[in-house]
């Protein structure tokens, strides 16, 4: 059995691929491949990085319609070419920091999907994987070995267990010190209520947020676009991820082979 040393080197090794694998900010079709790899590998138990995934891309024209947005609004400023530059600067540092989130997100599911995959029963393995987390992970690795199919309510308890960590952990510190940095009351209001569209809704559809600074908020309808994936059932979700338009067309001919090709090239240029 490794020692914790080594289990703590094998855990950084996860992290370090998974760093790569996840991309910068800009890089969405690598990452959203990456997400869907993690559900695709799971035996499609793992539902979390799959509605993960649908953020990432969606995320894309809401940030760019964003950014054209300020630039209208800037305007009031155009006496003061300065001042206006500074507010837009703002927005993009404002917009940055939340693709950064998800890139995060990203790293840390990779991260602990694979470790727990391969060491999640080791003792110490709860020693960096958070207790509740790798509970969950291990009923995903379970069913995958035995190549059961989990209903859909222990998926919702297993996306739950990851959602509300990542609130915790990764999601929440850094959405309030974006907020607290971003100094253009407009622009912060409207920015903190979108009206989210995944491609999977139903038609007509959207989840409405207030304060998307709120933890609360976003957890409700996080579990929210969680059943309404259910309903609509997973086989559509996982192929309206088509529908952004960012994703190749060799990623849905063959996503595994589509995945390996991207990870082998990644891991070899790094």
């Amino acid at each position: 059995m490794q020692s914790f040393a080594q289990l703590k080197r094998i855990y950084d090794s996860f992290h370090a691929e998974a760093i790569h694998l996840a991309g910068t900010t800009q890089q969405l079709s690598q990452r959203a491949a990456t997400y869907h790899h993690v559900y695709e590998d799971a035996g499609r138990n793992h539902a979390f990085p799959l509605i993960a995934a649908h953020g990432a891309l969606w995320a894309r024209g809401y940030f760019a319609f964003g950014m054209k947005l300020g630039k209208l609004l800037s305007y009031q400023y155009c006496l003061t070419p300065s001042h206006r530059k500074q507010k837009l600067d703002a927005l993009e540092a404002f917009a940055e920091a939340f693709r950064e989130v998800n890139r995060r997100v990203c790293v840390q599911i990779y991260t602990t999907y694979h470790f727990t995959k391969v060491h999640g029963d080791h003792p110490d393995a709860k020693r960096l994987v958070a207790p509740h987390l790798l509970a969950a992970l291990r009923r995903v690795h379970a069913a995958n070995r035995s190549g059961e199919q989990l209903t859909d309510q222990a998926k919702r308890d297993i996306f739950e267990t990851h959602f509300l960590d990542e609130q915790e952990q990764v999601v929440g510190p850094r959405i309030d010190n974006a907020v607290d940095q971003f100094d253009w009351p407009l622009m912060k209001s409207l920015a903190l209520m979108p009206a989210v569209r995944f491609a999977y809704f139903p038609i007509g559809f959207w989840l409405q947020f207030w304060k998307f600074d709120h933890k609360e908020e976003r957890i409700a309808r996080g579990l929210k676009a969680f059943d309404i994936a259910a309903d609509m059932g997973w086989k559509h979700t996982e192929a309206a991820l088509d529908r952004y338009a960012i994703l190749p067309e060799e990623f849905f001919i063959d996503s595994i082979g589509h995945f390996s090709h991207m990870k082998s090239e990644i891991l070899a240029a790094a």
